[in-house]
């Protein structure tokens, strides 16, 4: 059992999507900063190759960020909920919906019938689903009373 064929199976079978959060929910302002994250977890997989039990260990290890207006970041780090702001980004043009979504690159190690641990060469990336946010304006307001 070699590496490469356990990260050719992996590959096929496909490892989990993240969702990605954002904060505000659903509507945010230009040029203020938008809050970015998602719930990485450790992927546990039973795989049977050449007729061997393998299992493997999948871990994130890296965050590609798209939010949705032609920009991108790469972290190593999942983002956090606000006040964290660990992954922010500030559009610039008003007016628009666009679908910001992250992808997360799976690190993985194998063992082959309950052996020695063994490090996967190479990396699985799953690109995760997009959801909508739109980026208004703010008015400003006076309010108050006056003296």
């Amino acid at each position: 059992m070699t590496p490469a064929m356990v990260l050719s199976e992996l590959r096929r079978v496909g490892l989990p999507a993240l969702d990605v959060s954002v904060q505000p929910a659903g509507k945010t302002l230009v040029n203020l900063d938008t809050i970015f994250f998602t719930e990485p977890r450790p992927v546990d997989v039973d795989l049977t190759i050449l007729g061997q039990a393998v299992e493997v260990e999948a871990t994130p290890t890296t965050y590609v960020w798209s939010f949705g207006d032609g920009t991108g970041l790469t972290t190593t780090t999942p983002g956090a909920a606000y006040p964290s702001k660990d992954v922010v980004h500030r559009y610039s043009h008003a007016g628009v919906t666009v679908r910001p979504a992250v992808s997360v690159v799976y690190g993985a190690r194998f063992r082959v019938g309950g052996g020695a641990w063994q490090d996967v060469d190479g990396t699985v990336t799953i690109p995760g689903p997009a959801q909508g946010l739109r980026v208004a304006e703010a008015a400003p307001v006076l309010s108050g009373e006056r003296s």
